[in-house]
């Protein structure tokens, strides 16, 4: 179930810079659903009524959050005020958004969780470890790959990343991303076995469906406490990488040319624009 509750939280999020998909969200959850659990017809009805006041409440109640960072981000740029803790500050922000939608869905998933059956449970934590086998065997691919060879994707990936928000990078900056590429440390290992863990804590739930008197408070806890599934080592290396990612930021920020300054804050006005718009 913390999966599903995790789907629900990708796509309400994810679906904010698109208008087309945030108005199909509804389409777009069953679709992703339906490879790990298929609802009988009062799941699905008990489902989409739940379905339904989260995308109103997080319509009317989150999408001005969302607006109101960016438009102090969109300041920010304008200022020259990107620094690396204004960068962190606004992944904490949106960190924050992130767990109001969890515990805002987490009591209704944990109410879902109630009436699943055995069999739809047993196929749905099959799926989860098919995902698992395929993620370890893309990591088995990396591994394989000599040092030099992985960092040369992380920075190919991470110039993607910034030229699809500012345009072509200058060579200083390309410069920049291959100082720091080298220092993120891989966490996905990490996450594979954070995955296992919380997957095998919710089996073990699950067992105790029929006589926990507090399954579903259970079930809330496991859902909105995940670090308690991280080992201590991966949250290390998640705040390093965190930390490294706010400084590259800031620095590639302050080389911004004009011309790349005015296609970031475009970007962001665009997306400001679409969630007034889905406000409306």
């Amino acid at each position: 179930m913390k999966k599903l509750a995790c789907f629900i939280l990708l796509f309400l999020l994810s679906a904010c810079s698109s208008k087309l998909a945030y108005n199909n969200v509804d389409w777009l959850i069953y679709w992703y659903l339906d490879d790990y659990i298929e609802f009988t017809d009062d799941q699905e009805e008990q489902f989409d009524g739940y379905l339904a006041a989260w995308i109103k409440w997080h319509r009317e109640e989150e999408l001005a959050s969302y607006v109101g960072q960016l438009k102090q981000l969109r300041q920010d740029i304008i200022a020259n005020n990107l620094t690396q803790e204004v960068v962190s500050a606004n992944f904490q922000q949106a960190t924050e958004h992130w767990v109001r939608v969890r515990e805002r869905i987490s009591p209704q998933i944990a109410e879902m969780a109630l009436v699943v059956t055995d069999e739809q449970l047993i196929q749905f934590f099959a799926a989860l470890e098919r995902d698992n086998k395929e993620e370890e065997e893309e990591l088995a691919e990396k591994l394989a790959m000599s040092e030099e060879k992985r960092t040369e994707d992380r920075v190919e990936s991470i110039i993607e990343d910034l030229e699809e928000r500012i345009g072509k990078l200058s060579a200083a900056q390309k410069a920049l991303v291959s100082e720091y590429a080298p220092q993120f440390v891989s966490t996905h290992a990490d996450w594979i076995n954070y995955r296992r863990a919380i997957q095998q804590a919710s089996r073990r739930l699950f067992v105790t469906r029929s006589s926990n008197q507090n399954f579903k408070s259970d079930l809330i806890h496991l859902m909105n406490n995940p670090d308690d599934f991280r080992s201590k080592q991966y949250k290390i290396n998640r705040e390093k990488n965190s930390a490294l990612n706010a400084e590259l930021i800031a620095r590639v920020a302050q080389s911004l040319s004009a011309q790349q300054k005015k296609k970031l804050l475009d970007e962001i006005q665009d997306i400001i624009d679409d969630l007034e718009d889905l406000m409306d």
